[in-house]
């Protein structure tokens, strides 16, 4: 490993979450990653905080000579267009999420990616020990054949306030749907992290239920895996306090997540063995049940931006390379095209077929105009 060399990383867009990631880079949690420019269309007064110099351009930034590498952290409808300027300017790049409005739009800029480049997307709760636990337990077979997997995830309540604050958010222009591309886009990253890209989808979404918006606040699905097991999701920015339940069920056990507490239970014989030999009418396997849960005090952000120095100056493996972003972009967006059509999804999700009809809601969509009222922003609690 070179300790000594750093990698030079601007960032474009200083947002609530780019200024998270300027602060890890700032305090050294971001590892080799040091920040030597930003962007955004505000004046430079936080150049002069920072130590660095400002752009008020994207392309000023990237030219400047400034960078090795760029973080694009710019509203979601920036992403393609500044990720691909990013890419054909020879940087490597790491992208907030989501990839981009659409699976099409990540594709367009994975297809601009060169060898030599490193492109990560900041999926950073890849790194929670939670789910890490979880993965090993289901890549170790510890549950046998995965039967069932189900996630509630409504504790991602919003109040009107929180769309109010933004002309580009929850708008088909400027975010590309709502509750699934942006809060849902971590759980659905990692429900397919874990279980694996389900064969066929059934998306049951709502639209502005529960705020003023064009988007999705509510979403349902039904899920049938390759293997014959079946999943549900279920997410919701309109519940209040909200669940937060995560179940993969196998033939061995299961894994129970419940947004606090992650518990491991182990059948002996497995399910299906003692239901083949027990002549016990009302019987059940023995069921031990373990407490797994980890310690989870990590800073996840900082920890992907550190690896994603590793991988430029070592050749480190990403966490969540660009590529992964493809499939929790594709469950969204089928989510969404099987409720405007009414019909199964199969996957590979087409994505063309999915960009027609984004783009026709884009059309008759505009950005809102941003309330004046002053907005109390606690990012700490946002994270689920």
């Amino acid at each position: 490993m070179n300790q000594a060399a750093v990698v030079r990383l601007g960032v474009i867009g200083l947002g609530n979450i780019a200024q998270q990631h300027i602060d890890n880079l700032r305090s050294g949690d971001a590892g080799r990653c040091h920040l030597t420019a930003i962007c955004s269309r505000q004046p430079g007064e936080l150049a002069q905080k920072y130590g660095v110099q400002h752009f008020a351009k994207p392309m000023e930034l990237i030219r400047s000579g400034l960078c090795d590498a760029v973080l694009v952290a710019t509203p979601t409808f920036n992403h393609c267009e500044v990720g691909l300027q990013v890419l054909d300017a020879g940087l490597h790049l790491m992208m907030e999420k989501p990839l981009g409005l659409s699976i099409a739009e990540g594709e367009q800029l994975l297809e601009n990616q060169q060898p030599s480049q490193v492109f990560g997307l900041m999926l950073n709760q890849r790194t929670d020990p939670l789910f890490k636990a979880m993965r090993d337990c289901v890549h170790r077979e510890t549950l046998g054949d995965i039967t069932r997997t189900h996630w509630t995830m409504t504790n991602w309540f919003r109040p009107e306030i929180y769309f109010q604050a933004s002309d580009w958010r929850a708008t088909w222009k400027g975010e590309g749907g709502g509750l699934l591309l942006n809060q849902c886009i971590h759980n659905l990253d990692i429900f397919q992290w874990l279980c694996g890209m389900p064969a066929t989808l059934r998306g049951f979404c709502q639209f502005g239920r529960y705020h003023d918006i064009e988007v999705e606040d509510e979403a349902t699905a039904y899920l049938q895996y390759e293997n014959g097991a079946s999943g549900v999701f279920i997410g919701s920015t309109g519940e209040a306090p909200g669940v937060n339940q995560l179940d993969i069920v196998g033939d061995q056990g299961a894994l129970s997540y419940d947004g606090e507490r992650l518990l491991l239970t182990l059948n002996t014989p497995s399910t299906s063995h003692y239901s083949r030999s027990t002549r016990e009418m009302f019987g059940m396997p023995c069921a031990e049940v373990t407490d797994i849960t980890p310690d989870r005090k990590v800073n996840q952000h900082g920890l992907v931006l550190a690896n994603f120095a590793d991988a430029i100056l070592d050749g480190a493996a990403l966490i969540a390379p660009a590529a992964d972003g493809l499939h929790s972009l594709a469950l969204a967006n089928a989510m969404l095209l099987s409720t405007w059509e009414s019909r199964e999804i199969t996957f590979p999700l087409q994505s063309k077929a999915y960009q027609g009809a984004l783009d026709q809601r884009i059309s008759a969509s505009s950005l809102r105009e941003k309330t004046n009222t002053e907005v109390h922003v606690d990012m700490s609690a946002s994270y689920r």
